[in-house]
């Protein structure tokens, strides 16, 4: 803990640094790439992560993961308090955390979450600075999943634990200060995959609608080659290759990339589907995929909030203790929940 606060110090004291300096030590000039610049803290971050190989397999991924979220998150926000509990899943009971802040909104419906990670890593501290600002921004209560992971439980074991935990928590929401019988759902990345298709299922089925759905920089395309998955191919930290190996870790050998259960920007048919706030980052491989599905549901009739932080990359929502960007892009996306869900 020592050496992991020590650490933070220092990349806290560098990133402090002015943009010119950043940008000399990460190779003397500013980053430019599909007409858009890449924050200098992130440029910084990406320097210095180059110079250290990747993880060599899948428990050293989930590793870097956590240090990463160490790193560079937040505290927890203030007047915000956190309950851990376990809630239904498909295949039995999963942990999940509920955060509730001091001037909750009765009237506002409860928030399902989940986390980033490909469908293979990331936990519940993943999100756990996000969530509690989200609660705080938009006086909602928030309720973040730990749903199964990739290779141990392969598609669609996370989708299928984000449908069980969606539906009890819809159910079970007056538990947390919220309307009864009525729920949002969010995610980032592959939680934003698990969202969107979510609201896909219900239409399929027949029922009701999630009050909203938050897509942050959501991976919706896991078929897709081109445009925005060449462009930042290898943008930091999540590359092309790094989709790929998620994916190769996700899918079974009978999975089709392009079915929409997996790529829900592949669904024909959008309409109807619950009002959406979609936010992506220009650094990112994924960034297309939130575009395109912004633009698809807005010709099919439906409310979309969209955001593209152009200075970004992926995962920021994990990097607000020290980026101070990504923070804002983090409050401005809580404020459009907040109005969504109003």
């Amino acid at each position: 803990m020592a050496d992991l606060a020590l650490q933070r110090l220092r990349v806290g004291t560098m990133l402090a640094l002015p943009a010119p300096i950043l940008r000399a030590l990460s190779g003397g000039q500013a980053m430019h790439v599909g007409g858009r610049t890449l924050d200098p803290r992130l440029q910084f971050l990406a320097s210095q992560a180059r110079r250290t190989p990747p993880p060599a397999g899948l428990e050293e991924a989930r590793a870097a993961a956590r240090e990463l979220v160490a790193l560079l998150g937040a505290r927890l926000a203030p007047g915000v308090r956190v309950e851990a509990l376990s809630v239904p899943g498909a295949a039995g009971e999963i942990d999940a955390r509920a955060y509730r802040p001091q001037d909750q909104d009765p009237a506002t419906p409860l928030m399902v979450f989940a986390h980033f990670g490909g469908g293979v890593i990331g936990d519940l501290d993943t999100c756990h600075a996000f969530c509690s600002l989200l609660a705080r921004e938009a006086r909602c209560a928030v309720l973040s999943i730990a749903y199964r992971l990739a290779p141990e439980h392969r598609f669609p074991a996370g989708l299928d634990d984000m449908l069980a935990a969606y539906h009890w928590a819809s159910e079970e929401a007056e538990q947390f200060g919220a309307p009864a019988g009525r729920a949002a759902i969010g995610g980032d990345s592959m939680g934003g995959n698990f969202a969107a298709i979510l609201c896909q299922e219900l239409k399929r089925g027949g029922a009701p609608q999630p009050a909203m759905q938050l897509l942050i920089y959501p991976a919706l395309d896991v078929a897709a080659e081109g445009g925005s998955m060449i462009t930042y191919s290898e943008a930091w930290p999540l590359t092309a290759a790094t989709m790929q190996w998620f994916m190769g870790q996700y899918l079974g050998p009978e999975d089709a990339p392009g079915d929409p259960r997996l790529s829900p920007v592949r669904e024909p048919d959008v309409s109807g589907l619950a009002p959406a706030v979609i936010a992506t980052a220009g650094f990112d491989p994924l960034l297309d995929q939130g575009e395109a599905y912004a633009k698809a549901l807005q010709a099919a009739g439906v409310a979309v909030h969209y955001r593209r932080y152009d200075a970004l990359a992926h995962a920021f929502t994990a990097m607000t203790g020290l980026v101070p960007a990504a923070e804002a892009a983090c409050r401005e996306i809580a404020a459009l929940t907040r109005r969504a869900l109003s």
